[in-house]
């Protein structure tokens, strides 16, 4: 097979992956017939996005209990940056798809890309987008607390809302 023939996915004319497929709320493909659920956003495969749009749409996202959506856009953030900037959007998109993990049941694959990720967000915590919308220390802390204690206690222990995450703390 030369990755151009129909193998049953969605693909561009390159034969490159793409999302025609409807998802639910953890990201999981739904069958082609099924309608389209309004509550859960399409995040279309060419997004570009500045720093600012993706901390404020894919922090929403991860507010809403959608990190597999979230990590949609911080990848489209990470794929069209440049310099130390890139490794935060990838560390922040790594941290998404373990939050995708845990609310998928998958604590082994949530334990390590939260880890994963905070290393990269605590590394690059210099290159954060201006303007306060991520606190790259509050994200890097808050995503290996929650690994420590899946890791520790089980996925079954962690209520769904710990499962969540926000990128700066919360305004007193």
């Amino acid at each position: 097979m030369t990755g151009q023939e129909n193998t049953g996915r969605d693909r561009d004319p390159a034969g490159r992956a793409r999302n025609a497929r409807h998802r639910d709320r953890l990201g999981r493909p739904l069958p082609p017939s099924a309608p389209e659920d309004d509550s859960v956003p399409r995040i279309p495969d060419d997004l570009v996005v500045t720093g600012a749009e993706a901390a404020a749409l894919g922090g929403q996202l991860l507010g809403e209990g959608l990190p597999f959506h979230a990590h949609e856009v911080f990848e489209a953030a990470w794929k069209s940056s440049q310099g130390p900037e890139r490794e935060l959007w990838r560390g922040l998109a790594q941290i998404a798809v373990g939050l995708t993990h845990a609310r998928r049941g998958n604590a082994s694959g949530a334990v390590t890309l939260l880890r994963r990720g905070s290393a990269k967000v605590r590394d690059h915590a210099a290159s954060a987008p201006a303007g306060g919308l991520i606190s790259p220390g509050y994200v890097a802390a808050s995503a290996d607390e929650l690994a420590a204690r899946i890791g520790q206690d089980g996925l079954a222990a962690i209520p769904e809302p710990d499962l969540s995450l926000s990128l700066r703390p919360a305004a007193s």
